[in-house]
């Protein structure tokens, strides 16, 4: 399960899984952005915020999941990724090579620090 928020103002995009993620998350979350970057023509950035990540429900939420990264990050600038999990580190680095976005991981609870990286330009 995942809870987002769409902050129209400042172009992000937060992410918050709650539990294992499911193929109708991302749907949801693809209904939930595709209107505006249409509209916008793209987001200034996602924060990702999990603490620990939940892992999928099963293998067609993790296709899902791949299917959403490769729909959408050409249309993100940065991903801020606000977790303590070694997945963070992990995902930075490996991520970089498969998406367009600027990626950089913050510790947990640093929602703010994310935040203001992503408005800052550069």
């Amino acid at each position: 399960m995942i809870e987002h928020t769409l902050d129209t103002v400042h172009s992000i995009l937060y992410v918050r899984p709650k539990a294992a993620l499911e193929k109708s998350d991302f749907v949801q979350l693809a209904n939930s952005v595709d209107p505006y970057i249409g509209e916008a023509g793209g987001l200034k950035g996602l924060i990702i915020d999990a603490p620990k990540f939940p892992g999928w429900e099963d293998l067609g939420a993790m296709a899902a999941h791949f299917r959403f990264v490769r729909d959408h990050q050409r249309h993100i600038e940065k991903i801020a990724l606000v977790t303590d999990s070694a997945l963070g580190n992990v995902a930075e680095r490996l991520a970089s090579h498969f998406v367009s976005a600027e990626i950089k991981h913050f510790p947990a609870g640093e929602i703010e620090a994310a935040r203001q990286w992503v408005v800052t330009a550069g």
